[in-house]
């Protein structure tokens, strides 16, 4: 006897995947017109009674393997990557349009012997041009322009591959989704299948994404929890230098960065950040200069806070800040004027971080005030003094995580004065007053 199992009728739109119980001109989601249309379900009571149970994996009688990895030869990367690039692993690759992306991932292919190279953007030419001018080795580098999954999918298993490079996984599209290439339901369903080839045959894909205004990879949030890996390639503030940042690693650390200047061959690795930031033929021992040490991952940078300020000539003080929270200066600002009956109101106040670093770590906190108070002082810091802690809105100095390490980095740059938070075992600053002393002196 044949089952027949009632269907029921929904309406998706195509470019956002929002459904809807009956038709409509113009999607409330997306707001596109002209693309909601018919789609057939079957009720999940009746596909039920089809689905047979599975057998679970006992994964205490696997053999726990070590996963492989695959140096790209490129320090900075591997950093990010946690050790490399992982065998059978899905690496998504993005950032703002002409940042490096593409360059970055050609430079990857010069050290890796198998490489197949999709794009849906250029042209053999134009990847050809690109790689004479990085002076990539192309004995073992495979190009092909192809914008539909089955088809790439279906060359990698041919080729074999150690890495699948996709540029971009906005202009891939499979026959079996619906919608445009870029849309919800493209992105989706191709992260889904390029994910199943990753694993089921040990090829590691690494995928360019683009990024929406707001700096996030375009289309759904389900593209970054279906890869391993999300990398975003990230300006300073001043668009010399290219920050590779980890959000998202199954294989390492999250959070770990990578520093790269783009010059006329690529991507240049900087092997000693801190000289971006740090310039150690400038005298740092003026008024309104304060060091601090800050973590990025389990990197630790040295980084110049400068202050100044000035008597106000309008009503209203300014409050400007370049690399330092707005909001986080006028808490600090707050704490000054409570605890250490300092009056505030009547100057103009500029913070800026020099190097174009965006700081978000709260170990700043007492270097920031300690530069303004420098600058309202007009008294300079000892040289070679490094100032760490955290500020609570009680004026206490908190201690910051892995401060061994940041003194330890700190030393061997040749900091040997510290300004630093004390507890009952250590001696240091447990207020802010403490610091006024100093300047008032």
């Amino acid at each position: 006897m044949t089952k027949t199992f009632k269907s029921q009728i929904i309406f998706t739109c195509s470019n956002c995947g929002a459904q809807y119980p009956k038709w409509q001109g113009r999607c409330l989601e997306c707001g596109n017109w002209g693309t909601v249309g018919e789609d057939i379900t079957t009720e999940p009571e009746a596909v039920k009674q089809l689905i047979s149970a599975d057998k679970p994996i006992d994964l205490s009688s696997l053999s726990g393997q070590k996963e492989i990895r695959i140096p790209t030869q490129i320090k900075e990367l591997d950093r990010v990557l946690g050790g490399g690039l992982v065998e059978g692993g899905f690496v998504l690759l993005g950032g703002d349009p002409g940042i490096g992306k593409s360059t970055l991932a050609l430079q990857l292919a010069n050290n890796i012997k198998n490489i197949l190279y999709v794009s849906g953007e250029e042209s053999a030419e134009q990847v050809k041009l690109r790689a004479d001018r990085l002076k990539i080795n192309l004995n073992n580098f495979k190009f092909l322009p192809q914008t539909n999954l089955e088809k790439i999918i279906s060359t990698a298993l041919e080729i074999k591959p150690e890495i699948l490079i996709i540029d971009s996984i906005q202009t891939v599209s499979s026959v079996e989704a619906s919608g445009s290439p870029g849309s919800v339901s493209q992105i989706t369903a191709c992260a889904a299948k390029l994910m199943s080839l990753a694993k089921n045959n040990r090829i590691t894909i690494i995928s360019i994404g683009h990024v929406t205004k707001d700096g996030l990879v375009a289309g759904p949030k389900t593209l970054e929890h279906l890869v391993d890996v999300v990398i975003y390639l990230e300006n300073d503030n001043n668009n010399y230098y290219k920050i590779a940042r980890s959000i998202k690693n199954r294989f390492g650390p999250v959070g770990e960065i990578g520093v790269f200047e783009m010059v006329e061959g690529g991507l240049k690795e900087i092997s000693d950040p801190t000289s971006i930031f740090i310039d150690k033929d400038i005298d740092t021992s003026s008024p309104g200069v304060a060091m601090t040490m800050i973590m990025e991952g389990s990197r630790s940078f040295l980084i110049e806070v400068q202050a100044l300020t000035t008597k106000t000539i309008f009503g209203y003080p300014q409050r400007r800040s370049t690399g330092f929270d707005l909001n986080r200066l006028q808490i600090l600002l707050a704490v000054i004027g409570k605890y250490a009956k300092i009056n505030l109101g009547s100057h103009d106040i500029y913070l800026n971080i020099v190097g174009g670093f965006k700081i978000k770590d709260t170990a700043a906190d007492l270097a920031v005030i300690v530069a303004i108070l420098s600058a309202f002082f007009e008294v300079p810091l000892p040289r070679q003094t490094l100032t760490l802690g955290e500020v609570g809105l009680s004026g206490e100095i908190r201690t910051v995580a892995q401060i061994e390490k940041r003194l330890k980095e700190a030393s061997r740059l040749g900091l040997n004065n510290f300004l630093i938070p004390g507890n009952k075992k250590t001696a240091g600053l447990k207020n802010i007053n403490e610091i006024i002393k100093t300047f008032k002196k």
